[in-house]
């Protein structure tokens, strides 16, 4: 379905922020579209700044919040990134707008697609999450109004993932419509603020080991022992002390580009290689490299890098999209 009226975006992550453009871009949504930040979260006020240089899609605009999350009226549609947000969850019970559209939140969005095929009465509820008697409610009651959306064709997912067939066919199955893209606005843009790094091997940072799910002396014994020299782009949320580390080890540079890797990698050339452990950004980045003969590598997590934080299914999870793999 393609909209010509007005829309509303509430976005917590650069990711997000990107793919609101990315849904504006391909017609989802209509000519007045207005894009809020959350707060003023360093990556996002990057991002926004580099987006603002380009030519975005008519009609978007793009502005930091300043009285929290918008609420959409009747004639607006909503896009949203983190469907398992508490604020949103509770907002979605007394909105009512034309549709809803949901853009990529990394391997979450894979999550929330699964929860919302399990059953009427599944929570959506993040994968970690240690849910109160009240936050379980309210997840269902969320589950139930995107469910019904889908039901009346008013609810559109907007995604760069490889969806399983089968999930894919369980989403469409609920009314929903499931629209896949590559990033064809991105792609359109010039590549001006982020020269290609010098280095051949290109190391993404993780999350894993903030969150506890792998150990952090697994992890950087691995991240010393590659062949250098490396250039080494961190996670917006990896843990200062163990960025420092890797900063100041013998041939590593240390690239704070603050701004996706979609936007900031997107112009390497033949001979340079991509390393990452599981990321949505690997999916990304291979969409949007392999034209340019770059292989994007995910490391598979051996099993004594995992820590007890990380369940079987958690693991599993998370290398779901874990193809042409490196070895550690």
């Amino acid at each position: 379905m393609r909209e010509q009226g007005s829309a509303v975006a509430w976005v917590e992550s650069p990711l997000q922020l990107l793919c609101a453009v990315e849904a504006r871009h391909a017609g989802l949504i209509g000519p007045d579209t207005r894009v809020v930040t959350r707060g003023r979260l360093p990556g996002l006020r990057v991002t926004r700044a580099e987006l603002d240089a380009l030519e975005l899609p008519a009609g978007l605009s793009i502005q930091a919040a300043d009285q929290g999350m918008p609420r959409p009226g009747r004639r607006d549609a909503w896009v949203l990134g983190d469907a398992f947000s508490g604020r949103m969850q509770l907002t979605s019970l007394t909105a009512f707008p034309t549709r809803m559209v949901i853009v990529d939140d990394g391997l979450a969005t894979i999550r929330l697609l699964e929860l919302l095929t399990a059953g009427l009465a599944t929570p959506l509820l993040r994968a970690r999450a240690a849910a109160k008697p009240s936050r379980l409610v309210l997840g269902v009651a969320a589950g139930i109004r995107l469910r019904a959306a889908a039901r009346a064709g008013r609810l559109t997912v907007f995604t760069a993932l490889p969806v399983p067939a089968a999930l894919a066919d369980a989403v469409r199955g609920l009314g929903a419509e499931l629209v896949t893209h590559d990033f064809a606005w991105l792609r359109s843009q010039p590549v001006v603020a982020h020269p290609r790094p010098r280095e051949n091997t290109v190391v993404l940072g993780t999350s894993l080991v903030r969150n506890g799910l792998i150990h952090r002396d697994r992890y950087l014994s691995w991240l010393f022992a590659l062949e250098g020299p490396l250039a080494y782009y961190p996670h917006r949320r990896e843990d200062p002390g163990d960025l420092a580390a890797v900063r100041d080890h013998p041939g590593v540079t240390v690239y704070d580009a603050g701004a996706p890797v979609e936007m900031t990698l997107r112009d390497l050339r033949p001979g340079q290689r991509v390393l990452s452990l599981p990321s949505t950004a690997v999916t990304s980045l291979r969409v949007l490299l392999a034209a340019r003969g770059v292989p994007v590598q995910t490391v598979e997590v051996p099993d004594d890098w995992w820590t007890p934080s990380a369940s079987v299914s958690l693991r599993s999870h998370l290398q779901m999209f874990a193809h042409e793999r490196a070895s550690p």
